[in-house]
C-alpha cells in the first residue's frame, strides 16, 4: 500500500489510495453513490493485491476526503462522475485497467466500458443495474407507489422501499450520533434478509463513525441525488451491445435494492458471466469479501492480459 494522496482531476482533488506493485495490471475500483472507497474491504483489496494486481480505490467527489463543494455553485450529472474515474486513469497514467464498480460505480464501469473500450481490459459489475435502463426512476415511482411501465426493471424489496419513505418522512440526522445510527440501519437493511445472521452491528458502527469523522463535509454526499437528478436522461440507451471486454457480473441472492438486474445486465453483454453470491446483500460485505474477490482474480486472470 501506497497510502493515500490526493490527485487533481478536472479541477478538483480526489482521495485516492493505492495497493500492490505500481507495475503489476491495474484495476480500478469505483464505489457507488454517496459511497467512500474505504466501503471496498481491506481483505478484498488486499486478496486481489496479492494475486499480483495493483489496485486503486478512491472517495468520489463530494464524499469521504475528496473535494466538497456547493451544488449549486458546482453542479454536475453522473456523467462528470464517470469522467473523474477516466480523468483518475489519465493521472495516474493508466491507459487501460481492469474495471470494477459496484452499484452506481457499476453504472460507471459499464458506461466506461461501452464508450471506451480502449481503456477497459476487463469489466466486473457488483450490485449494479443496467446502463440506460433509468433505475433511478424506477426507485422514485415504487417510492410513489407508481405503476412501473410495462419492461422496466425489478423494483427494490419492501424492506427498502419502507426504509427510504421512513427517512423521507422525519427529520434529517442532527448529530454525529444521529449520523452515524442512520448509516448503521441503513448498512442493516442493504445487508438483506437472507444475511441478517450475518451482520455485526458493533463492527458496522465503528466503520460508519470512521467513514463519517473523514468526511470534509458529510452534508455534501446528498450533492450524488441531487447530480442524478441534474441529468436523469444523460446515461445513454442501447450502449452494452458495445461492450467488448470480458464481463462478470455479481449479484447477491439477498440483494434488496437491485433484485435480478445482474441478469439483465449480463444478458445484454456478449458473452457475459453471471455471478450469483449466496447470502450477499447490496453491499460487498467482509462476510462475502473473499467469496467475490477470488471470483474477481480469477476473472482478470482470464482477460486476455491477466496474470
Amino acid at each position: 500500500m501506497t497510502g493515500g494522496h490526493m490527485v487533481e482531476v478536472n479541477g478538483i482533488e480526489l482521495w485516492t489510495e493505492e495497493f500492490g506493485n505500481p507495475g503489476h495490471p491495474p484495476v480500478l475500483l469505483i464505489a457507488g453513490s454517496m459511497a467512500q472507497g474505504l466501503l471496498w474491504p481491506d481483505e478484498f483489496v488486499g486478496r486481489i493485491a496479492g494475486a499480483g494486481y495493483r489496485v486503486v480505490r478512491y472517495d468520489h467527489r463530494d464524499v469521504g476526503r475528496s473535494t466538497a463543494r456547493d451544488f449549486q455553485e458546482h453542479p454536475y450529472t453522473w456523467a462528470d462522475l464517470k469522467d473523474d474515474a477516466l480523468g483518475l486513469m489519465d493521472a495516474l497514467g493508466l491507459a487501460s485497467a481492469h474495471i470494477v464498480g459496484h452499484s452506481a460505480g457499476g453504472l460507471i464501469a459499464q458506461w466506461i466500458a461501452a464508450d471506451h473500450p480502449d481503456r477497459v481490459r476487463s469489466l466486473t459489475v457488483i450490485g449494479s443495474s443496467p446502463l440506460g435502463a433509468r433505475e433511478g426512476q424506477v426507485l422514485v415511482r415504487a417510492l410513489m407507489g407508481e405503476p412501473q411501465p410495462e419492461g422496466a426493471l425489478p423494483e427494490p424489496e419492501p424492506e427498502f422501499l419502507a426504509f427510504l419513505r421512513n427517512a423521507a418522512a422525519g427529520p434529517p440526522p442532527a448529530t454525529r450520533a444521529e449520523a452515524v445510527d442512520f448509516q448503521v440501519e441503513m448498512a442493516r437493511v442493504l445487508h438483506g434478509r437472507e444475511a441478517a445472521a450475518h451482520f455485526d452491528e458493533d463492527a458496522q458502527r465503528r466503520l460508519e463513525e470512521r467513514l463519517h469523522d473523514r468526511m470534509r463535509d458529510p452534508r455534501t454526499a446528498a450533492n450524488h441525488r441531487l447530480a442524478g437528478m441534474a441529468g436523469p436522461e444523460v446515461e445513454p440507451v442501447g450502449a452494452l451491445g458495445r461492450v467488448t471486454a470480458p464481463t462478470l457480473v455479481v449479484e447477491g441472492t439477498a440483494e434488496p435494492v437491485k433484485p435480478g438486474h445482474g441478469r439483465l445486465i449480463a444478458q445484454e453483454i456478449a458473452g457475459a458471466r453471471l455471478m450469483m453470491v449466496p447470502g450477499m446483500g447490496h453491499n460487498v460485505t467482509p462476510n462475502v469479501a473473499g467469496t467475490v474477490a477470488d471470483a474477481l482474480v480469477a476473472h482478470l486472470a482470464a482477460a486476455p492480459d491477466g496474470i
